[in-house]
């Protein structure tokens, strides 16, 4: 029998090291989370359901705490579609919820009335801008142009946003935000949609529009100007989730806009976002298929990374924007009374403002969730 001594062994256990840790090292910042925390029931006191947009309050001003997290709802208490009013609020500190807004059903300005949607940033200088793309009877049949609708610190609607160019703003939005002025990137998903059928047809007209707000002190942001910098994107009237088209805008630190094309089953990039005059069309795709299925609501990560939430099952997934990789996808919504099991259930997606988890909703249950 050969004998080894120890001293010959050390080189090869020093070389096989490395790999062994390497092997056991996280893929990405997704597969860091290992619990997902019920946080609050996102259900106001007039039952609207179905929360979509979740945001993280970057300023402190009214009724809002720096660090709450806003979630607006876009079902009436009955479960239609398009006829959520409410914003609701949680404070992580205090672990209370309360209503920020509740804003009018038929709202003169907002051609076809409020159905709040996955739409809605808040400003540094405390203004909250949230998306309405609304229905009479749930169902795209009746649906409205819809707006943006301006609510100042407490809730009340300052004013309106709408025009030609805006139709059924739908995704979450991506901010520039200097203060004095901001810049919003918005999905449209509306032009051109009807009545949802068995099998409704793609329509390839939905746009991401770039809109340039000037904030004077104590008044209401107001368009400088819009410009379209992204169009020909699918979208789709659905009986069960109302309407499918691009869903989440990240804004990345080198001025690439990535866009969730849900019907394409792709991450789009679209270049110098900021700046550019024309229209990309519908952008260079980062990643397709895979492990994306139906890709919605999407942030950028501490790590670069884009984190996107699924539409057809109760995935999350990470990738890697610079290369297209898609790297890990975790189960944040396995419920089984589902199939696949979370399917639809996902929407609205935030950071926490440490980086070290994010919020989602889980809509079938109207509850805000902390994965971290």
């Amino acid at each position: 029998m050969r004998i080894i001594h120890l001293r010959t062994l050390l080189p090869l256990l020093a070389l096989m090291l490395p790999v062994a840790a390497r092997a056991t090292e996280p893929k990405g910042l997704l597969e860091t989370f290992k619990r997902h925390s019920l946080v609050t029931s996102t259900v106001p006191a007039n039952g609207d359901q179905n929360p979509y947009a979740v945001i993280v309050a970057p300023v402190s001003a009214g009724k809002v705490q720096k660090g709450d997290v806003l979630v607006d709802n876009f079902n009436d208490r009955n479960n239609l579609q398009g006829l959520g009013t409410t914003i609701v609020d949680f404070n992580p500190a205090t672990k209370k919820l309360s209503l920020f807004a509740a804003i009018p059903r038929n709202l003169p300005q907002c051609p076809g009335g409020v159905g709040l949607t996955t739409a809605m940033a808040m400003l540094k200088s405390g203004w909250v801008i949230v998306g309405s793309l609304p229905s009479q009877d749930g169902t795209t049949k009746t649906k409205g142009q819809g707006c943006l609708i301006v609510l100042d610190a407490q809730g009340a609607v300052a004013g309106v946003i709408a025009n030609d160019a805006i139709n059924g703003p739908w995704g979450n939005m991506a901010v520039i935000d200097n203060g004095a002025t901001a810049t919003l990137f918005v999905s449209n998903t509306g032009f051109g949609v009807g009545a949802p059928e068995e099998a409704s047809p793609v329509v390839n007209k939905a746009t991401i529009l770039r809109i340039d707000l000037s904030i004077p002190a104590g008044k209401p942001p107001a368009v400088i100007r819009q410009t379209v910098i992204a169009d020909g994107l699918g979208e789709q009237a659905d009986k069960d989730v109302f309407i499918i088209g691009p869903t989440g805008l990240v804004l990345a630190d080198g001025g690439t806009l990535y866009v969730s094309d849900a019907l394409g089953n792709r991450i789009a990039a679209i270049p110098d976002a900021a700046t550019r005059a024309d229209s990309a069309g519908t952008g260079r795709t980062v990643t397709k298929d895979g492990l994306l299925k139906r890709p919605l609501a999407m942030v950028t990560a501490p790590n670069a990374h884009l984190i996107v939430t699924n539409g057809l099952n109760g995935q999350a997934v990470e990738i890697d924007p610079a290369t297209g990789t898609q790297l890990y996808a975790r189960w944040i919504d396995p419920n089984k009374a589902q199939t696949p099991p979370g399917s639809g259930d996902l929407f609205g997606l935030a950071m926490t403002p440490e980086g070290n988890g994010f919020y989602y909703v889980e809509d079938e249950v109207n509850m805000l969730v902390l994965a971290h």
